[in-house]
């Protein structure tokens, strides 16, 4: 067996970041920005009020000063004139402030009778002005990678980028076997469960941007496997679930391995998911899951987001471990690292006293994972422990 980093650096050896694609602006949210991109205008493009009210010069402002109004100035119409000494013109938000003028007197501290207003007494120091560029300016650049957020499409489109470089999805083809599974919707036979690994994986994973095909289940024999196999041609990824073991039903690896994969290891020091493999096969990466539901997930998390991370051109490591205070005594951990499911609550840690590999309803209540070192000494209640937000 290898520690969890090793076999972590070993599956984000098997790939890199995908070529750049670009898409139109109304699809890019939730994609990755590839390619840094520059603004093409200055933002707002030129001074501009923030509130109704009257544009005039800042140095006739004072209480009761009178001012004719010329004109008036609205959001997508200018005044073309120029604001001389003792001259106001009506201005609305988002208008462009006048040449001449260089404050806005809000509506509410001015008298209007006709063409005139009357300014009152007690008027800030305020401008009332958006500076051209205070937002943006032409040039700046949006910097790659970054998983492009609804703000951002906002921020892309005040730029005037239409078309935004992303990086490709990445193809990831969703392998669940076993003769016990039947499909959700089906009606199990006496000795079957319902597949619920490739529907949680791909939950995960069309998420973080990949393009997730599910495939049918394979049965045990190699026949179906190597058909299975032959369905995933295309995707950048292929990730099976369950047969990874050693026993007799267990053909994942073998079949694999007469359909020319590579592999990287087999096997991890951790628990749940200890019978884990990866390497290559053909141009497809491929990770192979423990069969049982809490493993192929927690497994997914550790390994499989990683790798897709990287693929999309981001940091692999989602978040560092953080750091919180246990509630209950714990023993000593084993020879392997333990990924237990945990709930924070009012800042403390809280492990789940059920930890089985098969408990998806532990891990649907949990939002954490207390995450234990190998041979990691018995705990008290209140020693710091390490844990991953799920």
């Amino acid at each position: 067996m290898i520690s969890v980093e090793e076999a972590r650096a070993a599956v984000l050896a098997l790939a890199s970041p995908l070529a750049v694609e670009y898409v139109p602006l109304r699809h890019a949210a939730g994609r990755v920005l590839a390619q840094d991109v520059v603004a093409t205008r200055t933002q707002p493009p030129f001074a501009a009020s923030s509130m109704d009210g009257y544009a005039l010069r800042r140095d006739e402002v004072e209480p009761d000063a009178l001012f004719k109004v010329i004109g008036e100035a609205a959001a997508g119409h200018r005044f073309d004139g120029i604001v001389k000494a003792g001259q106001a013109v009506r201005i609305f938000t988002g208008a462009p402030v006048p040449e001449g003028a260089d404050f806005v007197v809000i509506q509410e501290d001015v008298t209007r009778r006709g063409d005139l207003i009357t300014l009152g007494h007690n008027i800030g120091g305020k401008d009332n002005i958006r500076p051209a560029g205070g937002d943006f300016k032409l040039g700046q650049t949006v910097s790659a990678p970054q998983l492009l957020r609804p703000a951002d499409i906002a921020l892309l489109a005040a730029m005037n980028i239409a078309s935004v470089p992303v990086a490709r999805k990445p193809v990831v083809a969703i392998l669940a076997t076993g003769d016990e599974l039947v499909q959700p919707g089906e009606t199990p036979q006496a000795d079957q469960i319902v597949a619920s690994n490739s529907f949680g994986l791909a939950a995960m994973l069309d998420g973080l941007g990949a393009e997730t095909r599910v495939l049918p289940i394979a049965r045990d024999t190699a026949g179906s496997l190597k058909q299975a196999f032959t369905l995933a041609q295309g995707a950048d990824l292929i990730v099976t679930i369950g047969g990874a073991s050693v026993g007799d039903h267990d053909l994942v690896a073998p079949v694999a391995a007469e359909l020319g994969m590579e592999q990287s290891f087999y096997k991890v020091a951790m628990r749940p998911g200890k019978p884990l493999m990866a390497g290559r096969l053909g141009k497809m990466a491929m990770i192979g899951l423990p069969g049982n539901p809490v493993s192929a997930m927690v497994c997914g998390a550790v390994f499989v987001v990683p790798l897709l991370r990287k693929m999309l051109g981001l940091e692999a490591d989602t978040a560092p471990l953080l750091s919180g205070p246990l509630a209950v005594d714990m023993p000593a951990n084993g020879p392997r690292a333990h990924y237990m499911r945990a709930r924070l609550i009012n800042g403390k840690l809280h492990p789940d006293t059920r930890q089985d590999s098969s408990l998806l309803s532990v891990l649907a209540v949990a939002d954490v994972l207390l995450v234990r070192p190998v041979n990691d000494p018995a705990r008290t209640a209140g020693e710091m422990v390490r844990y991953t937000p799920l």
